[in-house]
């Protein structure tokens, strides 16, 4: 070994720790601006969803403004049909659920707690005190109107909050248009930033986390609204009134895994309990969420998401819920993109130390039977 090796092995270790504090670094900030970024956040997803369609208008013969216009106002329509169909029809929905709820309560306490009891032997109704927690609830629901028109009042003297809501809701599509225009300059920009020698490394990894990520968001997006339509006209073909409200439930909670049909299915079962009271309509709610699962697993998520995150449930579960806890909403958003583009920077990591003398040791000659070929690296710069 060289004289030098001790002297590059600290500056690399120097490096290395420079880049940690910066990553350090950016997720403070990410921390103290959560509330203040998520317009931002969203606009940029939206920008990076619609610019392959202007790409592709591009290179059909259309200017890049006239190609991103079409673009905004296509995205712009589809929000718009969105909240004219779905806003009134959820608006009836909670309606009725409103109007339904004593007859959720006197199911839960003269028919589900009483099953219980039976087959568990457990004395339920004497350790909840069913009567204080009713009457509680009856307390707090006959004050709810003056608890809304309360917090009506701070907001209305809350006028930074107020401002700064409906600023939120200014900002994203003037913030989408922009980054729809400028998305290919911004990527330019940042390319321009990367030191030379890592550059085609990083180029390899963002064009293939930018795969992954196209292909599970729009898919994902795509499975979410097919799985909520047909959830929301099965439940209500069978006849459940709150059935179009727990389809939509159903089918915003599918890109976490399991939790989505489950909490359903438990909707849909107690829904059709409390307003048939018969195993008939269970059995359609089954049906109806059998029929769907088995047509996501089969085609849904074969066809426009796949494998290609390379995500496990559970680390899908652990994303959300982490991104959450640190982040809030932000972080929620954040949670399945950041999670993706780990996997992929996790999978390189993987690639370089079964490529590295730490893993092959003193006598890289030696290959076991089943180790991958040696593939090479582009622009090395360690």
């Amino acid at each position: 070994m060289h004289a030098t090796d001790p002297m590059i092995e600290i500056a690399r270790f120097l490096r290395r720790l420079q880049w940690t504090a910066l990553a350090a670094g950016v997720c403070w900030l990410l921390w103290l601006l959560a509330p203040v970024l998520t317009p931002f956040v969203l606009a940029a997803m939206l920008g990076w969803l619609g610019d392959p369609l202007v790409d592709r208008l591009q290179r059909a013969g259309r200017s890049r403004n006239v190609a991103v216009t079409l673009v905004f106002a296509l995205m712009s329509l589809v929000l718009l049909l969105a909240l004219v169909l779905l806003v009134p029809m959820l608006e009836r929905q909670i309606g009725i659920l409103i109007e339904s709820l004593p007859r959720y309560r006197d199911w839960l306490v003269l028919t589900a707690i009483p099953w219980v009891e039976m087959r568990t032997g457990f004395e339920i109704s004497n350790w909840l005190d069913l009567a204080h927690i009713i009457e509680l609830l009856r307390s707090n629901w006959e004050r709810a109107g003056g608890v809304a028109s309360t917090l009506l009042g701070y907001m209305s003297r809350s006028g930074f909050a107020l401002i700064g809501m409906f600023a939120n809701i200014v900002l994203l599509p003037v913030l989408t248009f922009f980054f729809l225009r400028d998305w290919d300059l911004l990527v330019d920009r940042v390319a321009s930033l990367i030191p030379r020698d890592y550059l085609g490394t990083v180029r390899r990894l963002a064009s293939e986390s930018s795969d992954v990520l196209g292909a599970f968001l729009r898919g994902q997006f795509m499975v979410m609204l097919v799985l909520g339509v047909m959830y929301g006209v099965g439940l209500w073909a069978i006849g459940l009134d709150l059935g179009i409200l727990i389809g939509v439930i159903a089918g915003l909670l599918t890109f976490v895994p399991y939790i989505g049909p489950a909490s359903g299915i438990v909707l849909g079962v107690i829904a059709a309990l409390v307003q048939y009271g018969d195993w008939r309509h269970v059995v359609g709610v089954l049906v109806v969420f059998g029929v769907g699962q088995v047509i996501e697993s089969y085609w849904l998520t074969p066809k426009l998401v796949g494998d290609r995150i390379g995500l496990h449930p559970v680390a899908v579960i652990f994303a959300v819920l982490a991104g959450g806890q640190l982040f809030g909403f932000l972080g929620m958003l954040l949670a399945l993109p950041v999670a993706a583009v780990a996997n992929v920077l996790l999978r390189y990591a993987q690639e370089r130390y079964t490529h590295s003398k730490l893993y092959a040791g003193e006598h890289p000659s030696i290959v076991l039977p089943d180790q991958p070929a040696r593939v090479p690296v582009e622009n090395d710069a360690e």
